[in-house]
């Protein structure tokens, strides 16, 4: 079911943390992704200002978040879009979709180049992520090639390949 809601996105403001953590804790089985997020925010190679999204309802409630964090490919840098989440009760409504998108247009202006997705390989083509292989990337573990996805936002020069060093909240 989609909407034609239109969401409101904003970069994570202080004071979002406690919303943000609920909605990845509600979102997901296990309260490890909203555990992620705050390792993320507290780790400094990691955290880019202004590359946590948020989407609301008209009210004001947070209701999805999308965080982009750095990573590498062979030494270059590069972004990682996880984790994504919306409340369950907002799900399917465009909110995870707008904050994913304005989390792209946040690494866009910023002048990222490159984003990289381990996610569902019928979601995340809709914002242009093909598989990552197809540049020769790959994870430091075992996955489908599908799940493995990336993003060029500017195509200028070369895009690095070889294993992406995800930051060390990340376990890899």
């Amino acid at each position: 079911m989609t909407s034609s809601r239109t969401w409101t996105t904003r970069p994570e403001a202080p004071g979002d943390a406690a919303a943000i953590h609920a909605i990845n804790a509600a979102a997901f089985p296990t309260a490890a992704e909203a555990d992620l997020v705050d390792a993320l925010r507290a780790d400094r190679d990691a955290w880019i200002p202004g590359l946590s999204l948020v989407a609301q309802a008209p009210d004001g409630t947070l209701v999805a978040h999308a965080l982009l964090t750095r990573c590498h490919v062979a030494g270059r840098p590069a972004l990682a879009l996880a984790p994504c989440a919306v409340l369950p009760e907002y799900q399917g409504q465009g909110a995870g979709s707008a904050a994913v998108t304005a989390a792209l247009d946040a690494a866009r202006t910023a002048g990222e180049r490159l984003v990289l997705v381990l996610g569902h390989a019928d979601y995340y083509p809709r914002f242009g992520f093909v598989p990552a292989s197809r540049w020769g990337i790959r994870a430091p573990f075992e996955v489908p090639d599908e799940a493995m996805m990336a993003l060029v936002l500017d195509a200028v020069g070369p895009v690095p390949s070889g294993v992406i060093q995800y930051s060390s909240p990340f376990g890899s």
